[in-house]
């Protein structure tokens, strides 16, 4: 059974930093292309970053620095310079499948696996 579980999320003040984590288990975890998405209150859902199997990554924006810890099962996402658009509910996802090595992608179209997330709440 695979188990996603995101954590670190809280309310801070905008201009600091935050670190999110997730860990999965349940899949092998070094062969998968992995994202993090976020959705605001009453908007969409949106790809923040993603890395492939290989620690290429894309992001929306150079804030955002994504990375993983293959020996502890372990996604990240580092957050600078907080914005009050920041705030929403972040989800971390994963693939039902191993993906060649370069591949990333921020579409959730592509993604199977799924946390709960964790609430980011930025205040000016």
């Amino acid at each position: 059974q695979v188990e996603v579980e995101e954590s670190g999320g809280s309310e801070v003040q905008a201009g600091g930093s935050l670190t999110l984590s997730c860990t999965i288990s349940g899949l092998t975890f070094h062969s998968r292309a992995m994202a993090w998405f976020r959705q605001a209150p009453g908007s969409g859902r949106e790809g923040v970053s993603c890395i492939s199997a290989s620690e290429i990554t894309q992001s929306r924006s150079d804030r955002f620095t994504i990375s993983r810890d293959n020996t502890k099962n372990t996604l990240y996402l580092r957050i600078n310079k907080l914005e009050t658009a920041d705030t929403a509910m972040y989800y971390c996802a994963t693939m039902a499948y191993s993906t060649p090595i370069n591949w990333c992608s921020l579409s959730d179209e592509s993604f199977t696996y799924w946390g709960q997330g964790t609430r980011v709440t930025v205040s000016a």
